[in-house]
Parts: C-alpha cells; sequence; structure tokens
C-alpha cells in the first residue's frame, strides 16, 4: 500500500479546505473574537461546550485562555461544560442528556457572558438547548458549526456569530475548527493585551 500517497492526499485535502475557507471566514471569525473580547472587558466569562471531539477542543480553547496562548498574560474566565464529568453524568441519568448543557447554562451563565459552542456534525439536541437557555440567559453566542448543521443556524439571532465550515469530510471540519479557535485566542489576546511581534 502507497502510504505516502494517502498522506499526501490528506495534506492536500486540507489545505484545499483551509485556502477555500479563508474568504467566507474571515469576517466571522474576527465578530466572534471581538463578541468574546468584549465580554471578557466587561468581567464577563465564557462558557463553552461540545459533544465528542468537540468536546476536547472546547477544553483547548478554554485552557488556552485560562492558562496562556502565546505569550504570558493573566489567565481569562472560561469553563468547559462537559469537564465535569461528575454533573454531567448526574444530569444525564436524573432528567436526560439532552440537559447536560442547558442545565448547567440556567446555572452559571449570566447576562453579558458568551456561550462558545463548537458542533462538527449534524445538530443535536444538548446543543439546541443550551444555545436556547443562553438566550434566555441573555448571553452572547458564538456558533462554530459545518454545512450539514442546519437545524442549529436556525435558532441564531442577528447579534449572534454562526460560523459555518463548508465542508463534508468530519476531520476537515475538525482541522478548520481548530484553527478558528487559535485565531479567537490570539484575537483575544491582541485585543485585551495588545500586539506581540510574531516569528
Amino acid at each position: 500500500m502507497d502510504y505516502y500517497r494517502i498522506i499526501a492526499d490528506n495534506f492536500q485535502r486540507t489545505i484545499d479546505t483551509i485556502v477555500m475557507s479563508v474568504d467566507p471566514l474571515a469576517e466571522v471569525i474576527e465578530r466572534g473574537g471581538q463578541l468574546m473580547a468584549e465580554a471578557l472587558l466587561a468581567d464577563r466569562k465564557i462558557i463553552v461546550c461540545g459533544n465528542g471531539v468537540d468536546a476536547a477542543l472546547a477544553q483547548l480553547f478554554t485552557c488556552n485562555l485560562l492558562n496562556r496562548f502565546d505569550d504570558d498574560r493573566p489567565a481569562l474566565p472560561a469553563l468547559t461544560l462537559g469537564a465535569d464529568s461528575a454533573s454531567v453524568t448526574a444530569i444525564a441519568q436524573s432528567i436526560g442528556i439532552s440537559e447536560i448543557f442547558s442545565r448547567q447554562l440556567r446555572a452559571l451563565g449570566q447576562a453579558g457572558d458568551v456561550l462558545l459552542c463548537i458542533n462538527s456534525s449534524t445538530g443535536t439536541d444538548n446543543l439546541l438547548r443550551a444555545l436556547q437557555a443562553a438566550q434566555e440567559r441573555n448571553m452572547g453566542i458564538v456558533m462554530m458549526s459545518n454545512t450539514g448543521d442546519r437545524e442549529i443556524g436556525s435558532l441564531m439571532r442577528p447579534e449572534d456569530v454562526e460560523l459555518r465550515v463548508d465542508a463534508t469530510q468530519p476531520a476537515r471540519i475538525v482541522e478548520i475548527h481548530t484553527m478558528v479557535i487559535h485565531h479567537f485566542c490570539e484575537l483575544i489576546d491582541h485585543t485585551l493585551f495588545g500586539t506581540h511581534n510574531r516569528d
């Protein structure tokens, strides 16, 4: 088997997806980054959720804010709803899996906070309910989705930010979402702490 060809083809598909994503996503990434930076400047927090691999991406974002991204700076308030397995499984067992994010949001979310919701697959009920709970709490919303995810997009308000990746292969969507998270982190750092020289 020609493994080099498999690897090279995957690299090329990733490069093609990145190139095709720059123009459609640049303005939306800027809006999402600014929405979150403004919340942090107002002493609010960012709450992040996602299922499966998207939960891992949520933790990546939270880790970068609580610790650091490129440069040393003060910790920024962010939390991942899926990180507390005891609470998640307790809610799933007693109320149902569709409420694992929304119940936590109703307890922890405050007006002016921002929900960053990550979905690299199709819409799931727990994410739909999370968006509704965030809206009830007058939170801002940044939604990272994909072309197969139509139901969640229908809940977006004009002031919300929806970043929809135009790709069908799950791996490509996750790759772009990972890049977007890094862009969000850099834009937040730039807005709050100014520019730094990059190599």
